[in-house]
Order: structure tokens, then C-alpha cells, then sequence
């Protein structure tokens, strides 16, 4: 069953009236805590997978930010000391693809450099196609990064290239997943983004390959982002079916979340050879545990996923606006944040999401 959250009147406060509660955290219009910060560094991106970024509209013409409207390394770590004294503790660099911005190892030091209010260091996270990063693992490591996620959607070399329209094989992305783990990057979880008809073939592949080698598989159910990628219901392969797939041959057992508003459902093998997670925002939405705020490549903040628009913070950033009005900016969205989109996805039609390769997932 979804898990429902119980909705109670928005107060969706006034920038300028917006304070942070006690301790500095702030809660949305649902209760919800503001804890989990993704930040898209860049809109290019190496592959151009058929869900994310067909190459029919991502082609060689198509008009990606220029690097001047890119935030600074500066202004991301500006805002992100600031998302920490307002509850975030887990930051996750994404694109895009993330290892294309140059010198992300420096973003990744001064990040690692910041502290909550109670003197601990973020999780500091980063998801990857993985195509760099093989060369990269060591030097982000040594900043100061805590783990990687890496995206493959098979292990056959020709589905794998057609679906990320690439040129890229298999075994690079591996090299790049143990060249990670080695650097001390791990658990490193690998996603799979679930498609009928397409490559869920490789869903069994995928679970023997990855079993018993540390690694957390993820499996994420086929998602309506934006608006180019053609999805539809029935091409949806459920989180509930994928448990009857691998448990057929390697029976499961559920595993208590470690904490709210985590995204994956955790299931572990009985046999003790780990676990995969079930990431199904379909068939069973999590909104009501949904404690991310999304910074895109340009300074605009997005509460959902789905969004349609975003909230500009970059003109306070470079107008010379103080940190209390940047605090009180970021209260002002979050207290504000009413989304429950793939609660409502029946009934919330919207024409102009976001798109994913733009704000990262």
C-alpha cells in the first residue's frame, strides 16, 4: 500500500517572514523535515539514455547552460553551510553527470569541509554513470566523499549501449565500481532503472552478478520524469514484481529502514549474501517521508522531483544578500512545500516537469 501521508492547511509563509524552527531545522507544509540536499552541478551529461535524455531531443544542437550561469564552487558551499544550520545532513552531488564539471574534487573538499550545527560532517554523497569514474574514485575519495551510487541498467554490452545511446561497454562501468569500492567509496549502490519490454531480462542478471560482492543493487521503477521520455503505466515493472523475480531463486526477507525518508525499500538475501533496495515512487509512493530539496546547475531550488518551477536563489547570492536572508529564502520554500505528486499522479497532471537530466533524480 502507498504510504499516505495525513495532509493538514499549507501555511506557506512569506520570504520575508519565514523563520527556521528551534535548532535551526525547518518542516514543510506536511510535517515533512527539510534533511536531504541534491545538487545538480551541471546539465551535460556523456550518455543520452532513452528515459532521461533522448538524443532525438538532446541532439548535437541542443542549448545546455553556459558555464558562466553555473553556480560557483563558492556559491553551492555558500548555500550549502546554510542548508546544514537549517536541518539538511546528507548533500548528493548529481547531474547531469556530475564528474564531467571540472575539478569536482574541489567542490567535493570544501563541501566535506562544512559541519552541521552539532559539529558532525554531511553524508557526502554522488551518483555517476560511472564512465570516469575509474580515474576519478581516488581523488574524490581523498576530498572527502563518503560513497558513490553508480547507474547501470544491464550487464548485456548491446542493450546496455542502446539504451544509454553511448558507445560505452559494460566493463567500464564495473572498473569504475570496484575502482570506488577500492578507494573506500562503499557501499557502493548500483541502480537499475527498471523497464518492461526493454531490460527486464536483466533483472535476474543484475541480482547474481552483484550478490554477494558488498555492493547494494537498487531497483527503480520506470518514472514519469519530465517530459521526454514517452513513459507509460504499462512499461511500469513494479517493485513487488521484482521481489517475486529474485526471491523465485534467491529467496528475500524485508529489512527495516534505517531511518525516515529513506528512499529505498531494503530487502535482504536469507542466505546473509546482502541486500537489494526497491526504490518505487509508482506503485508505492513515498511522499510522505520525501525530505529532499533539489539545487539545479543555475541556483533554483525545486521541492519535488516533478516540479514544475523552481525558486530562484542565485540572484540573492550574487546581489549581495546576507546569509540571514538566504536562511530566511530557503525557510520560506520549504515551509511552503505542499508536493505529493506521485501520490496524486492519477489525478496531478502536469505538463511541464523538470527534467531529470537537468536536476539529477
Amino acid at each position: 500500500m502507498p504510504r499516505v501521508i495525513h495532509h493538514r492547511p499549507a501555511t506557506a509563509p512569506e520570504d520575508r517572514d519565514a523563520v527556521a524552527a528551534p535548532g535551526g531545522s525547518v518542516s514543510d507544509a506536511f510535517g515533512r523535515p527539510l534533511r536531504d540536499l541534491r545538487i545538480s552541478v551541471t546539465d551535460r551529461c556523456n550518455f543520452r539514455c532513452t528515459y532521461c535524455m533522448p538524443r532525438e531531443l538532446f541532439g548535437a544542437d541542443h542549448a545546455f547552460l553556459p558555464h558562466g550561469a553555473l553556480l560557483t564552487f563558492e556559491e553551492i558551499t555558500r548555500f550549502a553551510r546554510i542548508a546544514l544550520a537549517s536541518g539538511v545532513r546528507k548533500i548528493r552531488l548529481t547531474g547531469g553527470e556530475p564528474l564531467l564539471r571540472k575539478q569536482i574534487e574541489t567542490l567535493v573538499g570544501m563541501l566535506a569541509g562544512l559541519r552541521t550545527p552539532d559539529g558532525e560532517p554531511p553524508e557526502l554523497t554522488l551518483t555517476t554513470n560511472g564512465t570516469l569514474l575509474a580515474r576519478k574514485a581516488r581523488a574524490l575519495a581523498d576530498a572527502g566523499l563518503t560513497r558513490v551510487t553508480v547507474s547501470l541498467d544491464a550487464l548485456d554490452d548491446a542493450l546496455f549501449e542502446r539504451m544509454s545511446d553511448s558507445g560505452v561497454p559494460v566493463a567500464t562501468i564495473l572498473d569504475g565500481i570496484e575502482a570506488a569500492a577500492a578507494a573506500g567509496l562503499k557501499p557502493v549502490k548500483v541502480n537499475m532503472v527498471v523497464r518492461r519490454g526493454m531490460n527486464d531480462g536483466q533483472i535476474l542478471p543484475m541480482a547474481r552478478h552483484f550478490r554477494g560482492t558488498g555492493h547494494t543493487l537498487r531497483f527503480i521503477e520506470y518514472m514519469d520524469v519530465g517530459n521526454t521520455n514517452g513513459w507509460r503505466m504499462d512499461e511500469v515493472v513494479t517493485g513487488a514484481e521484482i521481489v517475486r523475480i529474485i526471491g523465485a531463486e534467491f529467496p528475500l526477507r524485508p529489512v527495516q529502514a534505517r531511518y525516515r525518508g529513506e528512499v529505498a525499500a531494503r530487502w535482504a538475501y536469507e542466505d546473509g549474501a546482502g541486500e537489494i533496495g526497491l526504490i518505487t515512487s509508482v506503485s508505492q509512493p513515498f511522499c510522505g517521508d520525501c525530505t529532499r530539496l533539489r539545487l539545479s546547475p543555475e541556483g533554483r531550488l525545486f521541492t519535488c522531483l516533478f516540479a514544475e518551477q523552481g525558486h530562484d536563489i542565485r540572484e540573492l547570492l550574487r546581489s549581495g544578500a546576507s546569509d540571514d536572508a538566504l536562511a530566511r529564502r530557503l525557510a520560506g520554500v520549504w515551509q511552503a512545500r505542499d508536493d505529493r505528486y506521485s501520490e496524486r499522479r492519477g489525478e496531478a497532471h502536469r505538463d511541464h516537469k523538470v527534467e531529470m537530466s537537468y536536476i539529477g533524480g
